[in-house]
């Protein structure tokens, strides 16, 4: 894929990019603590099916830069559903197949939701990935809250500094317990491990586990798009629910978001596939996006 880099109102976006710019647009949508890596195997089979691929990387991840210094570092996920609709203006096109799991697939629902015109499909890792903020005080099932334990790190200074000084060790951790089936974690991590020392990631991170329990204040330019997320809206675009089988990371099954899907659905189970998806299941991740291009 080649690499190649647009400007938004916010960012410098560098992404990657397969197949024939004029063919049907896709994008794909790494999470936390990944990167585009995520997509090589999936990317050129998607491409090759007639459709021209776009893989960035996220804000705080690769070379993905803030255009400005005194932009507060915001990992909310308004923001990140923002940047992928600016990054659709930014590369001049109206409609997309969006796809994206963890970070990734919540930008992409929230898209979906929101601007359904500009949305031709969606690929959603477990559901419907989006943060219900009003209910972030209560209380998970002991088991799924087990599994969170970075996000509550990450509250504290302490877990600030332990993502800035021991990233790779902390963020190769997430990669083998998230995905606890897969032999092959710690052979790919060190490929995306460089987009993790952008000079961002840390603050973007930890605003993020930080605002989503209500612990810091959003960016103001993005609190229009709060209120609507807040709203629950439902998804009307058709959509490729993938479950992971064995996923790391606890929470309830992606059918229990059944209602929020009012358009056409396709829910499929990867039995023995844990939370980075489009990395260890690469042909089940390409042929969800090829369904929603026939």
């Amino acid at each position: 894929m080649a690499t190649k880099r647009v400007t938004t109102p916010i960012l410098e976006i560098e992404y990657e990019h397969a197949g024939e710019a004029g063919a049907p647009p896709v994008i794909l949508l790494h999470g936390f603590p990944y990167d585009v890596r995520a997509y090589d195997e999936v990317a050129p089979v998607v491409a090759a099916g007639g459709a021209s691929v776009y893989v960035p990387y996220l804000r705080g991840f690769g070379g993905t830069r803030f255009l400005d210094d005194a932009t507060p570092r915001s990992g909310q996920q308004a923001a990140l559903a923002q940047d992928l609709l600016d990054l659709m203006d930014a590369l001049g096109l109206e409609k997309a197949v969006v796809a994206g799991y963890d970070w990734g697939g919540r930008a992409a629902c929230i898209a979906a939701a929101l601007r359904p015109e500009r949305v031709r499909g969606l690929v959603s890792v477990d559901g419907y990935n989006v943060q219900n903020l009003a209910y972030a005080g209560e209380p998970a099932p002991p088991e799924w809250e087990r599994t969170y334990w970075y996000q509550y790190y990450f509250h504290s200074e302490r877990g600030r500094r332990g993502l800035t000084e021991n990233r790779e060790e902390l963020c190769a951790l997430l990669w083998r317990t998230w995905s606890p089936t897969w032999a092959g974690a710690d052979a790919a991590f060190p490929a995306s491990a460089p987009s993790l020392h952008n000079p961002d990631f840390v603050d973007v991170v930890i605003h993020s586990y930080r605002h989503r329990f209500g612990l810091a204040e959003g960016d103001p330019r993005y609190q229009a798009l709060e209120d609507l997320i807040a709203e629950e809206p439902p998804i009307t675009v058709p959509t490729v629910v993938l479950e992971s089988g064995d996923d790391g990371v606890g929470g309830p099954s992606a059918e229990g978001d059944r209602e929020y899907f009012t358009g056409s659905y396709d829910h499929r189970v990867l039995s023995g596939v844990g939370h980075n998806v489009p990395q260890e299941a690469p042909e089940a991740f390409a042929a969800a996006v090829a369904s929603l291009l026939r």
